[in-house]
């Protein structure tokens, strides 16, 4: 019986141990080939906008921050009083930063917020209609033409509704945090577990969100946009198709962009069922896309209890900008798992998830008037979006691919597709595209491992962002 316990065990670590050293390597990869070892941060030759101020950190100058701000090091070190007047420095400049608000005072046409409520009326349509993500754009939709109508002064402060709504939770990390304990709580770890190996589809990913980050630097280079290297990490965060991990970097780093920000990555959420067939039947064969995989294993009670303590604690000890996020999501899971509180289990999955839900997307809507949206900028994002979530997709389908090349048992390259964040659409869309082609080719649970550890890849990646700009 310890034996089976200790095999169990060290099962859960691996797994956590997997999918947190891909998630890393590949955030710390991509920041490192971000950022120029002598040079100020460029595009090429063209410092990047806005970012003269910001200062130079090289390849030996990110890793050594990096180490400083992990959890090992924070309980082994005493600051002392000059890091502290340092760091409250600091954090008066990020209150100052983002008490600032480039669009105040900007006077709009009266046709931009008519055509921001056609936008809103659009929103609501795809959502009610079409079934696009209905939970979350059919609020967003109703906050846009809502915001938008002239005289009513719903997102005007300090007394508008929606900008109460937007201060109380989306502004700040509150809202997205409650989301992600509900995500927690309503995620199964299981299949992860049982099949470790599928995280680094989850991790292959995450090649989405680096690629928006060069992406944007290179779009500096186009006459009338303008971002600058905070701004383009919390862009490419879109990347990961993650909608409350984009509001959470865009609120620390750049949250002038977070209405475009927020309704790109919510938008390609709901969108996922248009976006990656395509994408997946271009890429894999029809024998590929066939591959019947065999049942994974059972997963006991007692890993899935452990996983989220051992997550939490990995995370705590080498990223704890990333424990916001992973920690609410660890908490929300072993509420779930560990079987003796089920009411708040439920409360968080259902009633607390929804009225959140609710109060994030209204609030998200909010954000999107013509002085924030009508621009170049914008325009720039939701293409930079659509691209990064189609090189998210290919990536994971890719690896896929690669592993097969070394796996006795191959597995179905279209759970790749899967590593992005949007769960659990993703691993829906690959399971019935893997029907098309065999209705006894049930993959939804296969396609879960690289789904979820896609969260937690984004998540990880926001990390080391925060930690390096934030």
């Amino acid at each position: 019986m310890n034996s089976l316990t200790n095999k169990k065990g060290k099962q859960v670590m691996k797994a956590c141990l997997v999918l947190f050293g891909i998630s890393l390597v590949l955030s710390f990869a991509g920041s490192v080939f971000a950022l120029d070892s002598k040079a100020p941060a460029s595009a090429g030759s063209k410092i990047v906008k806005g970012s003269e101020n910001i200062p130079e950190i090289s390849v030996g100058k990110f890793l050594k921050g990096i180490g400083k701000s992990t959890g090992i090091y924070r309980l082994i070190h005493t600051e002392t009083p000059e890091e502290i007047a340092e760091a409250k420095a600091a954090e008066e400049a990020k209150l100052a930063a983002e008490a600032y608000d480039p669009f105040a005072g900007k006077i709009v046409p009266g046709w931009q917020k008519l055509l921001m409520m056609a936008i809103g009326f659009l929103i609501v349509y795809l959502g009610a209609a079409r079934g696009f993500e209905p939970l979350l754009l059919i609020p967003i939709g109703f906050g846009t033409i809502l915001v938008n109508v002239p005289g009513a002064g719903m997102g005007d402060a300090p007394h508008g509704m929606l900008h109460i709504i937007y201060s109380a939770g989306v502004g700040n990390e509150f809202f997205p945090m409650l989301i992600f304990m509900g995500i927690g709580a309503m995620t199964d770890f299981g299949p992860l577990i049982a099949n470790p190996k599928t995280a680094l589809l989850g991790g292959a990913a995450q090649f989405g969100v680096f690629f928006t980050l060069f992406g944007v630097a290179l779009m500096n280079f186009i006459p009338g946009v303008d971002y600058n290297l905070m701004q383009a990490c919390a862009i490419a965060i879109i990347g990961g198709a993650d909608g409350p991990t984009s509001i959470y970097v865009s609120g620390k780093l750049a949250p002038e962009l977070m209405a475009v920000i927020a309704v790109a990555a919510y938008s390609y959420m709901a969108l996922v069922p248009m976006i990656q067939p395509p994408i997946m039947k271009a890429l894999t064969t029809k024998k590929e896309r066939s591959i019947v995989m065999k049942q994974a294993r059972n997963v006991s009670q007692i890993e899935k209890t452990l996983f989220p303590l051992l997550l939490l604690c990995i995370t705590a000890l080498l990223l704890p900008p990333a424990a916001p996020l992973i920690g609410m999501l660890a908490f929300g899971n072993f509420v779930k798992q560990c079987g003796v509180v089920q009411r708040l289990s439920k409360t968080m999955e259902n009633e607390l998830m929804n009225i959140v839900s609710i109060l994030l997307s209204l609030g998200v809507g909010s954000q999107m008037t013509p002085e924030k949206i009508i621009n170049m900028n914008s325009i720039g994002i939701i293409i930079l979006g659509l691209v990064a979530f189609a090189v998210a997709t290919a990536s994971g389908l890719l690896m896929a691919k690669f592993m097969n090349l070394f796996l006795k048992e191959k597995i179905n390259p279209l759970i790749g597709s899967a590593g992005v964040s949007a769960v659990p659409m993703a691993a829906r869309v690959a399971n019935k595209v893997g029907m098309e082609y065999d209705p006894s080719n049930f993959l939804l649970m296969h396609a879960m491992g690289p789904n979820v550890s896609g969260v937690i890849g984004t998540a990880i990646a926001a990390g080391v962002f925060i930690a390096t700009f934030g």
